[in-house]
């Protein structure tokens, strides 16, 4: 009973601070004619409610593209019909076609953010709490803080509660995924990552080791026997939650190839504002949109982001445990992140998921990277008036998670995993103590956010440079999750010390 309530207090804590983040500014508040998210999202409950299916993803006179166009899978607009429906009982005003445009009130922006905790607590949430009691060691209390830090990801709260999105939809049907495959229910585990798969495209970034881990586990079992007949299963499982929630826009071809165009926007080129990436840092001293075509773009993309993943990918699926699988989910999603085709700021929260669910594992470099990922999207952040949340928000994340799980006292190099980095310099540096130096390095990189974070509020970038503090920052955090990416890699190809985390395939 009491490890219900202390549940129950967690869930609660991470509620007010998430309903508290919502009293602030949201994205493009006040700004015509475009506004921003808030207002992308209110428009695709207009146009969803308003016009048939057929015309959802097509430019019509009642649905101009240009104007917050829909480019999400299908599951994302029925949750935007939803919605609509609700708002139409509450304030017809709200979806009104063509008249609603803009619409912003007191009342809209409350039931707007009563949307996003509804479906954070239907679907987000659970999943992290079964997650945390069924797939993680420790006792009930250490569980709980597990959970806990989880919920106070800064991130997530931030967008989905500051800036505005429903992330926390696709990232809870991706935990149900991975709670699904760690429990040994592969077909609902499959079910659920398809659903989340067609809610946001980017949840491509974790595809690689959902595909991997299951015909990993389908080739452990054997592909004449039981492993081909789960094989099968989960097959037909995705294929069916594909056509289920494709259904509408199957009957035409050229209907369905336009909902493709509208999620898949190649046009919209490599890289958007000041993304912590590759392409953008790299932009810096070479402006590769200029240098190189469109498709030579897309075609350098893919191939270094498959790059990239395929160490991960292999090793997964020669042994797939539920510990590799975490592993990969991180490294395949920070791999797209860095490389792929067209990536937002946002899109750091697709790694950061995984990273969560490695909190009891490795709570040091996890905390390290979840602040750092945080601070990526301090540019976007600032323009939407969320300096104080920003602020609040992560402070209160990096205390109460180092106090929880011991992320200081647990920095040894075995709990760091450096023993590859240990032998590496056994020969030239044998005395280094490497979780010192790691330990340092942490330090140091907190007091650089907290001095870019400053400067970028404080002081006023030079007249030639104006993107300076926002380019510092990108640059900043792009080196932290390249870095980090390579240790993740490091870690998975390592040999893992024996420990109970550490699942085997169920």
């Amino acid at each position: 009973m009491e490890t219900w309530h202390l549940i129950t207090l967690s869930v609660l804590i991470s509620l007010t601070i998430r309903w508290g983040v919502s009293l602030n500014s949201y994205s493009g508040a006040g700004k015509p004619p475009m506004f921003g998210d808030y207002e992308a999202q209110r428009h695709w409950q207009e146009v969803t409610y308003n016009l048939p299916v057929r015309e959802w993803y097509i430019n019509t006179t009642d649905n101009d593209l240009n104007f917050w166009g829909l480019d999400y899978p299908p599951l994302t607009a029925y949750h935007s019909l939803l919605c609509a429906h609700v708002a139409k009982l509450i304030n017809p005003d709200w979806v009104e076609l063509h008249l609603s445009r803009g619409y912003e009130s007191p009342a809209h922006k409350l039931f707007m953010r009563a949307t996003v905790l509804v479906a954070e607590i239907l679907i987000y949430i659970p999943a992290v709490v079964l997650y945390c009691f069924y797939l993680t060691d420790g006792s009930s209390k250490k569980k709980v803080s597990i959970l806990l830090c989880i919920l106070l990801y800064p991130g997530l709260i931030l967008i989905d509660y500051g800036h505005f999105q429903y992330n926390s939809v696709s990232l809870g049907l991706a935990v149900w995924g991975v709670v699904g495959l760690g429990l040994g229910w592969d077909v609902l585990g499959s079910l659920a990552f398809s659903l989340a798969l067609n809610y946001k495209q980017m949840e491509l970034y974790h595809a690689l080791p959902f595909f991997c881990y299951l015909l990993g586990k389908c080739a452990k079992q054997g592909l004449m026997g039981r492993g081909l007949f789960l094989l099968v299963k989960i097959g037909l499982t995705v294929l069916a939650t594909f056509a289920l929630c494709w259904l509408p826009f199957l009957f035409d071809p050229d209907q369905a190839l336009q909902v493709v165009r509208r999620i898949f926007p190649v046009a919209r080129g490599l890289f958007e504002d000041k993304v912590a990436n590759t392409w953008c840092s790299l932009n810096i001293l070479i402006k590769i949109r200029s240098v190189l075509s469109t498709d030579s773009q897309l075609y350098l993309s893919f191939a270094l982001t498959l790059l990239a993943a395929l160490p991960s990918s292999i090793k997964l699926l020669t042994k797939p445990t539920f510990f590799q699988f975490k592993l990969a989910l991180v490294n395949s999603s920070l791999a797209f992140f860095l490389f792929s085709f067209q990536v937002h700021e946002k899109s750091i929260l697709l790694p950061a998921l995984p990273v969560c669910l490695l909190l009891n594992d490795l709570p040091f470099v996890t905390i390290w990277f979840l602040q750092a990922s945080t601070f990526s999207m301090l540019p976007l952040l600032l323009k939407d008036g969320l300096l104080v949340p920003y602020t609040v928000t992560s402070l209160a994340f990096l205390f109460v998670s180092t106090y929880l799980l011991s992320a200081t006292a647990r920095c040894t190099e075995e709990e760091l995993r450096l023993g590859a980095y240990r032998q590496l310099l056994s020969r030239c540096l044998a005395k280094l103590d490497l979780a010192r130096v790691t330990k340092f390095k942490f330090y140091v990189s907190m007091a650089a956010m907290a001095g870019l974070s400053f400067t970028s509020v404080a002081l006023a970038p030079p007249a030639r440079f104006p993107d300076l503090f926002p380019v510092m920052v990108s640059v900043f955090s792009f080196s932290h999750f390249l870095g980090l990416l390579i240790h993740f890699t490091i870690i998975q190809l390592s040999k893992p010390p024996t420990r109970k985390s550490q699942r085997k395939t169920n």
